[in-house]
């Protein structure tokens, strides 16, 4: 008998038809023999719904009333589904965050889970029930309710597996959600999109990164941390998905697993800068103290001697908020103009097998510049580049790229179309 931990995400749990479907699911696997605990998002659009009321009803909702009202909608969803399962013939139960003992800090929207105390949870799967446990929440050491943010449902499950783990070998964790797993790219603008039998955490991790949404990033990197495989599945078929696992060397062959793209980004470059020390640090504190993340930065000489431009880009939504503020900067510094530009996106190749394989940046380079995709910015890790280029180029780089580094064909050299036809 093993302990397996599935998470469902909201277009799993949409509707009433689609909630019993899940509940068959579970029940079949509770009744193979298996110990289930099952995490759940809120149904499709629900959270949504929720932040649009906090907002009409006041401008800047207060942080730790806005996590009350949004935890609602996971306990909607647990409650409909443990009604579900019992007209089934089957004991569940429904816990909350706070009732599965899922402690978090203190950061309303953005929490970080800190501990889970695992008894409650198992004194119920020691009575032979279902527990289903409400994803995205969980609670401080003040009895706050609190959340992880968006995709904080897959946080919960891998964070659970992880703790039974610790206890138990026989642990399994399952994520289900509207794909069928992870592909070489998304095979909504890429036709020729080869679904992964396995990937690495760390591809996993740069793929979530780069604008992927299969997996939320930090249940990968709880994944990681400890050790615990996690299937990626479709709830709405019986396809075996993919497996995210460590990093073995048969991934080492494969040079490059994947094209990824993000259109959620803005590009900042303010002109002239002092070239001296310190200044970066002036000009990125204020955009960090409000919040804003920055990914990747470019600095290069300016107009004079002694003067330095500097790009970045952020979040989109954020891109006005971080152009004030560095144009608010480029005042006190006695800088050049600050540019922006929100029509960009970042494209990436991604792959562990570029380690110890040489020429993947002049292939990405010479496809792109064969379709005259001029490269904004570039950035480098050792299992990634990415490169920002004009946001209308998106779909053409990656299905260029695809193409390139033959994605379609499976490690045994078999390409998917031929296989289809």
């Amino acid at each position: 008998m093993s302990l397996v931990v599935q998470k469902y995400g909201g277009t799993s749990v949409a509707d009433t038809e689609r909630i019993r479907n899940v509940a068959r699911r579970v029940a079949k696997r509770r009744k193979e023999g298996d110990d289930v605990v099952v995490v759940l998002s809120a149904r499709a659009g629900e959270t949504d719904a929720l932040l649009k009321l906090a907002r009409e009803t006041s401008p800047d909702p207060d942080p730790r009333e806005l996590d009350v009202l949004l935890s609602t909608g996971e306990q909607v969803t647990i409650a409909l589904f443990s009604m579900a399962v019992k007209d089934m013939g089957l004991e569940a139960v429904s816990m909350t965050g706070y009732q599965a003992g899922i402690l978090t800090d203190h950061e309303y929207g953005h929490a970080r889970i800190s501990m889970i105390e695992t008894l409650p949870v198992e004194d119920e799967i020691a009575k032979g029930r279902i527990v289903v446990v409400a994803g995205f929440q969980g609670y401080d050491d003040e009895g706050n309710i609190t959340t992880l943010g968006r995709g904080g449902s897959d946080t919960t499950a891998v964070a659970l597996a992880a703790v039974f783990k610790r206890k138990r070998r026989d642990v399994q964790c399952e994520i289900y959600t509207d794909v069928e797993g992870v592909f070489t790219a998304d095979p909504r603008i890429c036709s020729k999109a080869r679904k992964l039998a396995r990937i690495s955490y760390e591809e996993m991790l740069e793929m979530a990164s780069m604008g992927a949404k299969v997996l939320h990033i930090r249940s990968v990197e709880f994944g990681m941390k400890y050790d615990v495989p996690i299937w990626v599945r479709s709830s709405f078929s019986e396809a075996p998905g993919t497996l995210v696992v460590r990093e073995d060397r048969h991934m080492e062959k494969v040079v490059v697993s994947g094209i990824t793209y993000n259109k959620n980004e803005a590009r900042i470059t303010i002109t002239d800068v002092p070239d001296t020390p310190g200044t970066a640090a002036r000009v990125f504190r204020p955009v960090s103290d409000a919040g804003v993340n920055i990914d990747m930065i470019v600095q290069g000489s300016g107009r004079v001697p002694g003067r330095a431009n500097i790009s970045f880009t952020v979040p989109k939504p954020d891109y006005r908020k971080a152009f004030e503020l560095v144009e608010k900067m480029g005042e006190e510094l006695d800088a050049g103009p600050v540019h922006g530009n929100p029509d960009i996106a970042k494209v990436s190749v991604i792959g562990v097998g570029m380690r110890s394989h040489s020429g993947v940046a002049a292939r990405m380079f010479d496809c792109l510049a064969k379709e005259n995709i001029n490269l904004i910015m570039i950035s480098t890790s050792e299992i990634k580049i990415s490169c920002v280029i004009d946001e209308k180029y998106t779909e053409l780089a990656v299905r260029v790229l695809h193409d390139a580094f033959e994605l379609d064909r499976d490690p045994n050299g078999q390409s998917k179309v031929r296989e289809e036809t």
